[in-house]
């Protein structure tokens, strides 16, 4: 038995995967972060297996061989990059690098785990030929046994398929196509959102007849409303800015792109609108945010302040318009504790986290042993970009329920999970969560057609 010894085709693959990741670090528009990648993910993760595996052909035959190498190749790396995206969809943690980072690191394990395969055997020594007996000179060969020598050599050229192989890389295409259809679609959803603009008119279509109002289960009656029938944002509901923030604001633990400023909040034609847009903006905080965005809560101004509205239970909908440029953005519709100043429990009414296919429902809070609790579930698809949309949580003490467009998509009924503190009431649309807007889009907005509050 031999080891694959050290050549430099054997540890490119690798070398490859790792300078991939190096050029993430150059700005998002640089073309050489793209194309190295792009190369990468290409080629890189699916020539490492294949060397390991040793299935037959090989890139340095010639002709059919070569090819088949190639096609092979390329099809593990294809599999092996959508399984990695769409676990990292899945868990909410995509990003490009991260991506790169996972993969680099599969190659790079494939290219040092030793392989050892039989020796080739030795060359059978060369029949020895008796002599003549009446010459004393040695027979000669027969012509037959070079024929059959030349039979025994031909099929040797063809290479052999190893069909094993093969099978398993028809799974892994066949998982990633699963995982496209089904319940990993929130990742393939953000991988490839469509990014069709609505036509004239669609931004007036209503939602379903009975979406704006609660469940039945009641008597409610109404506790806050905004209608946005205004000129302005009404300062007595709303501010534009986290409570722990001052003079505009950010989410800094989720190392987001934008800062809040109240210009990106406009209010006309019976619409609340939230614009983010790509302007380079020093925040209160020194640092540089390559977007603007906008966001009201009815919390407090400042951190000693006093919080416009908190609610405790009740039923939570707005008819809200996502996005038509998904992709590096993160709208929210979400109810934060008023006592922890962004700490926990946490209720997200709608997240449109990179998609506007698919609305992420959350249940944040801490266990009384104090772990964290996460309840979450993925709606759709459908498309949140065109017309209104009511997306509506019920929050009562014994159960959460989430709606959309009236109809119920999941609850949580866990009495330890079900927050009992007042929270506000936010709505926001962050830049940058989990990656950047590509080159390219430079502005968008979310539209909000009301938000109203029902308690019992």
């Amino acid at each position: 038995m031999t080891v694959r010894p050290w050549t430099l085709p054997r540890a490119l693959p690798a070398l490859c995967g790792w300078i991939a990741l190096a050029a993430q670090l150059l700005p998002a528009g640089n073309p050489l972060r793209a194309v190295a990648a792009g190369i990468f993910l290409l080629a890189g993760p699916g020539a490492a297996a294949v060397a390991w595996a040793r299935p037959g052909p090989s890139w340095r035959d010639r002709g059919p061989g070569r090819v088949s190498a190639a096609a092979l190749t390329v099809t593990v790396s294809l599999a092996l990059t959508m399984l990695t995206a769409e676990a990292l969809f899945f868990t909410h943690n995509f990003t490009v690098g991260r991506a790169v980072l996972a993969l680099a690191v599969l190659t790079t394990l494939l290219t040092v785990l030793p392989r050892r395969f039989p020796a080739a055997p030795a060359p059978a020594p060369a029949p020895v030929s008796s002599p003549d007996p009446a010459s004393g000179e040695p027979a000669r060969r027969p012509r037959r046994a070079r024929r059959v020598r030349r039979a025994s050599v031909r099929p040797s050229v063809r290479p052999k398929v190893r069909w094993r192989l093969v099978s398993v890389v028809g799974v892994l295409l066949l998982a990633a196509a699963c995982g496209t259809v089904n319940g990993a679609g929130v990742g393939a959803a953000a991988l490839h959102p469509p990014t069709t603009t609505a036509a004239a008119g669609d931004a007036d279509v209503p939602p379903p007849v009975g979406a704006d109002q609660p469940p039945g289960v009641g008597p409610w009656h109404e506790a806050f409303r905004d209608d946005f029938n205004g000129t302005g944002l009404d300062g007595s509901k709303w501010t534009t800015c986290y409570d722990w923030n001052v003079r505009g604001c950010t989410n800094a633990g989720n190392h987001e792109d934008q800062w809040y400023l109240p210009g990106q909040v406009s209010v006309g034609d019976g619409t609340l609108t939230l614009t983010a847009q790509r302007q380079a903006t020093t925040g209160s905080d020194g640092k540089t945010y390559p977007w603007t965005s906008g966001m009201v809560s009815t919390g407090r101004d400042t951190w000693d302040g006093t919080p416009r509205h908190t609610f405790t239970y009740g039923y939570f909908a707005a008819a809200i318009r996502t996005t038509d440029q998904p992709l590096g953005m993160f709208p929210a519709f979400w109810l934060l504790s008023a006592n922890t100043r962004g700490g926990l429990p946490e209720l997200d009414i709608a997240e449109f986290i990179n998609s506007n296919q698919y609305v992420d429902l959350n249940l944040h809070a801490e266990a009384p042993d104090g772990t964290d609790i996460d309840a979450h579930y993925a709606h759709g698809p459908a498309d949140f970009a065109v017309g209104y949309h009511v997306l509506g949580l019920d929050w009562e003490p014994d159960a959460v329920t989430w709606y959309v467009d009236g109809v119920q998509v999941f609850q949580v009924t866990d009495p330890t999970s079900i927050p009992t503190t007042p929270m506000e009431l936010i709505l926001n649309l962050a830049v940058g969560y989990q990656q950047s807007p590509p080159p390219g889009v430079d502005k968008t907005q979310v539209k909000v057609d009301w938000v109203a509050v029902w308690q019992h």
